[in-house]
C-alpha cells in the first residue's frame, strides 16, 4: 500500500496536521506502513504539488505554527480511483513463521519458551485491539456507513489475532505429540 492513499483516506475524514497523521498511522493495525516519519511529510509535499491536498497554516500560542492538511476534490477522486482498482493480495511477512521454519534447531525448552513469549505478545495485542474496537463503537459519532466499515476492519484485525492464538495451540499440540514419539 502506498502511504499516499493512507494519507488521503485519513484526510477524507477530517483535516489533519502531519503530526496527527503520523499518530493515526502508528495507532492503526490496518494502516500498515513501515516507512519513516519524514516520508509522511515528503508525501504531503507531493500530494500538495499534485493538488490532491491543500493546507492552512494554524498559529498556536505556545507551539510553533503547524500546517493542517485537507483533501481536495481531485484528492477524493484519486482516492476513489484507487479504492476501485484491484486490491493487492496481503503479504505475509511474519517473523515468528520464519523462526518456526527453523525451530528444529531448538531444544524442546527453547521452543516452548519461544512459543510462550509469542503467545503472550499475541494475547496482549488481541486485548488491545478488542479495546480499540470497543472504544470505536462507544464513540458512536460517525455516520452509520462509516461506522460499519470501521467495525468490519476492527473485527478482521481481532479475528487475525484470535486465529493466531488458535494456531499456536495447534503448534503446541503437534510439537508435543512429536516429542513424545
Amino acid at each position: 500500500m502506498s502511504i499516499k492513499f493512507a494519507i488521503l483516506g485519513l484526510l477524507c475524514r477530517e483535516p489533519l496536521s502531519g503530526y496527527d497523521l503520523k499518530k493515526r498511522i502508528a495507532e492503526s493495525a490496518a494502516l500498515y506502513w513501515s516507512g519513516n516519519n519524514n516520508q509522511i511529510y515528503k508525501t504531503l509535499v507531493q500530494l500538495h504539488g499534485e493538488e490532491l491536498v491543500t493546507y492552512e497554516v494554524m498559529h498556536q500560542d505556545e507551539f510553533p505554527a503547524k500546517k493542517v492538511y485537507a483533501i481536495t476534490a481531485e484528492g477524493t477522486a484519486a482516492l476513489k480511483d484507487w479504492l476501485v482498482s484491484p486490491p493487492e493480495l496481503p503479504e505475509i511477512r511474519d517473523d515468528f513463521l520464519i523462526r518456526i521454519a527453523w525451530a528444529d534447531l531448538l531444544e524442546a525448552g527453547q521452543l516452548g519458551d519461544l512459543i510462550d513469549q509469542y503467545e503472550e505478545e499475541v494475547g496482549v495485542r488481541l486485548l488491545m485491539e478488542r479495546e480499540k474496537a470497543r472504544r470505536k463503537l462507544a464513540e458512536g459519532q460517525k455516520d452509520a456507513r462509516q461506522a460499519l466499515f470501521e467495525r468490519l476492519v476492527g473485527e478482521n484485525i481481532v479475528s487475525f489475532f484470535e486465529n493466531e492464538l488458535k494456531w499456536l495451540q495447534k503448534v503446541r499440540q503437534e510439537v508435543g505429540r512429536q516429542e513424545v514419539e
